[in-house]
């Protein structure tokens, strides 16, 4: 037999919407603790669902739709909720200043250009190790050189490196370049 249409006991959408009142207020309940905020759910739901019943689709399950409704205005009342307010210890809004950034922009120029500076064979072992994270090894098979090479050519590049960034010491000896570049200035 085709499909027979079963005629509903509600005369409208918004007669079977008060119909579903109880279910959505034990459902609200799942929400709250509170009765008063829990009503308060419900009824912002009905609100939102009576204003929007041209959207429902006749024939889906219309209690599904308000509980999609409350569950979603829940979230948003959570998130307003939850939202840092003013006037705290710890409030981002008392952040005015931030440090300022051109210093750190400067030093990573500096250092991208003495780094292009360096000799080609240096170059590309201080990035290989340095900015790629490449082991000594792994930058040996690259560079088709023994690892003592490539030890020195590092440690020569960094040495260059400090002298041009001006990283002396007050007695005249340079810093290690892990410390000196790595711990104040970001490489790229």
């Amino acid at each position: 037999m085709p499909f027979e249409r079963h005629e509903t006991k509600f005369a409208s959408t918004e007669d079977e919407v008060v119909a579903l009142i109880p279910a959505l207020r034990a459902f609200a309940r799942t929400f709250y603790i509170n009765p008063t905020d829990a009503d308060d759910l419900v009824q912002e739901t009905l609100t939102k669902a009576l204003s929007k019943t041209h959207q429902f689709t006749p024939g889906t399950r219309l209690k599904s739709w308000l509980f999609t409704i409350m569950r979603n205005t829940y979230c948003t009342r959570y998130k307003i909720a939850t939202r840092e307010p003013t006037g705290k210890m710890k409030c981002v809004a008392s952040n005015v200043g931030s440090l300022p950034q051109q210093e750190w922009s400067l030093r990573k120029r500096e250092l991208v250009e003495a780094i292009h500076r360096l000799p080609q064979s240096q170059r590309e072992v201080i990035v290989m190790i340095g900015v790629l994270g490449m082991s000594y090894k792994e930058t040996a098979e690259a560079c088709d050189c023994e690892i003592g090479t490539v030890k020195s050519r590092l440690y020569r590049a960094r040495l260059r490196l400090l002298e041009e960034l001006g990283e002396r010491s007050a007695d005249g000896s340079t810093r290690d370049v892990a410390t000196a570049v790595s711990a104040e200035i970001p490489l790229l």
